[in-house]
Formats: structure tokens, C-alpha cells, sequence
């Protein structure tokens, strides 16, 4: 054409550029007929798949003004993923080195992500208190320490609110045109609700209600901190923390109220939203939208509940998307044209008991009714905990009728601890699972599996019996 004049592109200069300005939609299927609409803020639209992109650009915009990251420097962070994730695509464009610390439990996909991305990553432990050295805080600060790179530290970074009170809150109020009278959102590290809320409730001169969603296990909401399913939100405490220490990006009197949600409801909400709506979200999605749902249903067509979805579920298809999964966790009990370990049960099942690993030999045997020769789980002991025992800190197995023999012969005193007669704990079954899969697993080391609903454990199931 002869002209070397560049023709105008409507496009943006990076992927950075497209971060933020995700739109709202509206759930038509899901939400309460009579209630309040609810619009879903679509956060797994960012580039990186999540809401923590925006935190991720934030933490290191501030970082490089303030001179604590410098051109050619290396980032390092301990993140369930999601801000891993946000943090290499920033790294990447920006040309930054990245060493990411993700605790066991995370979702294999974010991993492959993090790996697409060229990030380092270090997997450690989840199940280990705040103090200890294992703790993905504390192998991030000590990577950080030894390399010289920058800890971006989202738990404690005001850019990460910031980043909500100056985006994510002013594109919610725009949207809805001022009507939005109630905001729900997930709590993990607190950046989302506290910077969200904060200027929701500023501009609105506090009419705007926030509301906070939570696994009911979680401290946050009141719950006595043992492992629940769900990726990305709460606040898990370990039994063993010397001091419960909540994130600085948390404010806490931003939100209203928090509305504790159990893992079955987040889990079967978030597929639902797949099937009922055609969204494809994780489970911190699920969590915040059953939360909305209750609210909706309590409020009037006035009103206008806008929920923030932080992720897709892309990143948690062999989780909470994979039927086996569900099925072997005891979130599952579709119908099928095999026997079932609740079929196995059936009402013979007594009521499980189980003991912490403080308990002594004549507390248990106090316990044990004439007759009960059963295993029962031993578990790291937990002040304040309710219900059955997760799984995940289930320790070992005490044979009753074995230590009922060696208390009357003399080998196990009534004041020894009860830790010093454990058998290994045994595999995990769901209540849902058929009896051939589960046999499978039980395998030829075992003869007893824990039988889980819902993640914990709520009965003992033979393998003579499958």
C-alpha cells in the first residue's frame, strides 16, 4: 500500500491490559423465582482463569514503583494456585523469574498451569501448622530469604485489597447502575471482600450489604477448623498452631455477616451452575453462589445480589467434575445397577465413635460397650471440634477387641496412652462407592475401610461384608 503508517488496532498492547472489566450474568435457571435476581461477577473470564489476576498485577505494579522488584528479579509466593497463576502470566509479560510454593492438596490442573507457564514450583504439606517449617508460608519466606526475590505475600500485601477497592467495586457499582444492594463473595485471603466490599458500602453511603461465604468448617465462620474440600477459601487451622494468625488483607468489619456453606452444598451447587446454567466454575464459586441463593430467597425483585465467581472449573475436572472422585470422597450417591457400600451397611451400622490420640487405654475401654470388638479411628485431637472426623486427620486405628485382651492380661495399663496400641489407619471408601470398587481399593493389606460421607469418616465397613 505504500504507507508505513500503522493502521489503529482495537486491541490491547499485553495480556495485562485485558485483566479486569469481567461482565455480570445473570443466574436464569438456579435463583428463587420470587426472590432477588442474582448476577454472577465472571472472574474466571480474566486472562489467568481467575479473580487473582487482579491481585497478582496490583502486588507487583506496587512492588516495582516502591523499587522492591526490579527489572530481570525473581517473585516468589505460597498460594493454593490461583495467584501462582495470576503471578506467572504477570512474571512471564513482564519478565520476571517465579517460584511458586502450593501445598498438597491443590488440584493437579493448576499445577500443569503453573508448569504451562514456566513457573517453579515447590509442593509441600497443608496438613502442618502455621510454625512449622513445612508450612507453604514458611517455605515461601524462606525461598524468598535465601534468593534474594521478591515475597509477594498476599495474606499481608495492601495491594491486593487495593486492587478490589480500586477495580473490582467500582466495575460492580457501573454495571448495576448504583442498584446492587447486596454483594456476596468467598473469603480466603480477604483481598476480594475487604477491597470490594470497602468501596461498595463507601459509595452506596453504606446501603449495600456484604456478605460473606464460607466452608462451615473454617474459622472464619465460627467453624473449628478441620480440612474441608473446597480449593481456595477459609481458613484451615491445624490443631497443633501455636497462634491463629488472620491475613492483614482481611478486614474484618467489612462484611455484614458470613454465611457458612458445608462442602456437599458448595460441591453439588458448583455442578449444578455447570449443568443448569452452562458454568463451568470451582468450588469457591459454588460456595458464594449457595450463599446467594439463600439470600435471594429471603430477599424481594427490588433488591439486587451481585456474587463474585473467583475461578473456573477448568482447573478441578479431577475433583469436583469427576464422578469416581465425588463417589470415593462420600459426596455421591447416584443411582446405579451395583451394590453400594450403603447397601452393604444398611442399618446394622452402629453409631461410630472415635478417640484423639491423648485418649488413655481406660478411657477407651470405657467407652467400648460389651460385645464391641469394631476399629474404630484415632484422630489428632481437636478442641471444639463437632461432628465426625475428617479423614485427613485420622492418625491411625484402634482394634477394641485386641485392646481389650491386653488390658485384662496386663499388657496395656489403663493409664498408658492409647497412641501406643494403634494400628495403621486403614483406606477410605464412600458411602456411595459400589462394593466391587471398594473391595478393589481395600485391596489385600486390609481388612477394614473407613467408610467417608461428605469427606469424613461416619463408619467401618469389612471386607468379608463386601
Amino acid at each position: 500500500m505504500g504507507n508505513d503508517e500503522e493502521l489503529p488496532v482495537d486491541g490491547f498492547d499485553s495480556v495485562l491490559d485485558a485483566i479486569g472489566d469481567t461482565p455480570l450474568i445473570r443466574l436464569a435457571r438456579i435463583a428463587p423465582a420470587a426472590g432477588a435476581p442474582v448476577y454472577v461477577k465472571s472472574e474466571f473470564l480474566n486472562p489467568g482463569g481467575s479473580v487473582k489476576d487482579r491481585a497478582a498485577l496490583s502486588m507487583v505494579l506496587d512492588a516495582e514503583r516502591s523499587g522492591a522488584l526490579r527489572p530481570g528479579g525473581h517473585i516468589v509466593e505460597g498460594t493454593s494456585g490461583n495467584t501462582g497463576i495470576g503471578l506467572a502470566m504477570v512474571a512471564a509479560q513482564r519478565g520476571y523469574g517465579l517460584t511458586v510454593v502450593v501445598p498438597d492438596k491443590s488440584s493437579r490442573e493448576k499445577v500443569t498451569i503453573l508448569k504451562a507457564y514456566g513457573a517453579d514450583i515447590v509442593i509441600t504439606t497443608g496438613a502442618v501448622p502455621r510454625q512449622d517449617p513445612a508450612h507453604v508460608s514458611q517455605v515461601a519466606r524462606r525461598i524468598a530469604e535465601e534468593t534474594g526475590g521478591w515475597l509477594a505475600n498476599q495474606y499481608d500485601n495492601p495491594a491486593n485489597p487495593d486492587a478490589h477497592r480500586t477495580g473490582t467495586g467500582p466495575e460492580i457499582w457501573a454495571q448495576t447502575r448504583g442498584r446492587i444492594t447486596h454483594f456476596v463473595a468467598g473469603i480466603g485471603t480477604g483481598g476480594t471482600i475487604s477491597g470490594t466490599g470497602e468501596f461498595l458500602k463507601r459509595v452506596s453511603d453504606g446501603r449495600v450489604q456484604v456478605i460473606g461465604a464460607d466452608p462451615e468448617n473454617s474459622v472464619y465462620s465460627g467453624g473449628d477448623g478441620s480440612p474441608y474440600f473446597v480449593e481456595s477459601i477459609g481458613h484451615y487451622l491445624h490443631p497443633d498452631t501455636t497462634e491463629d494468625i488472620w491475613p492483614e488483607s482481611y478486614h474484618r468489619d467489612v462484611a455484614d455477616r458470613i454465611e457458612p456453606i458445608g462442602d456437599r452444598e458448595s460441591i453439588l451447587t458448583t455442578r449444578r451452575l455447570a449443568r443448569e446454567e452452562g458454568l463451568l466454575l470451582g468450588a469457591s464459586a459454588g460456595t458464594a453462589i449457595a450463599a446467594a441463593l439463600r439470600l435471594a430467597a429471603t430477599l424481594g425483585p427490588d433488591d439486587l445480589v451481585v456474587v463474585l465467581a473467583p475461578d473456573s472449573g477448568r482447573s478441578y475436572l479431577s475433583k469436583y467434575f469427576d464422578d469416581d472422585w465425588l463417589r470415593r470422597s462420600g459426596f455421591l450417591e447416584e443411582p446405579t445397577d451395583q451394590v453400594t457400600v450403603a447397601d452393604v451397611l444398611g442399618t446394622a451400622a452402629g453409631p461410630l465413635r472415635w478417640l484423639p490420640t491423648t485418649a488413655t487405654v481406660g478411657e477407651a475401654l470405657k467407652l467400648a460397650p460389651a460385645g464391641d470388638g469394631g476399629l474404630w479411628p484415632i484422630v489428632v485431637p481437636r478442641p471444639g471440634a463437632a461432628g465426625p472426623p475428617s479423614v485427613a486427620e485420622v492418625v491411625g486405628a484402634l482394634d477394641v477387641e485386641a485392646l481389650r485382651g491386653l488390658a485384662k492380661s496386663g499388657s496395656a495399663l489403663p493409664t498408658a496412652p492409647l497412641s501406643d496400641h494403634l494400628g495403621k489407619t486403614l483406606p477410605a471408601v464412600g458411602i456411595g462407592e459400589s462394593a466391587q470398587a471398594a473391595l478393589t481399593r481395600i485391596g489385600v493389606d486390609h481388612e477394614a475401610a473407613w467408610v467417608l460421607t461428605d469427606g469424613r469418616v461416619t463408619g467401618v465397613v469389612h471386607k468379608g461384608r463386601l
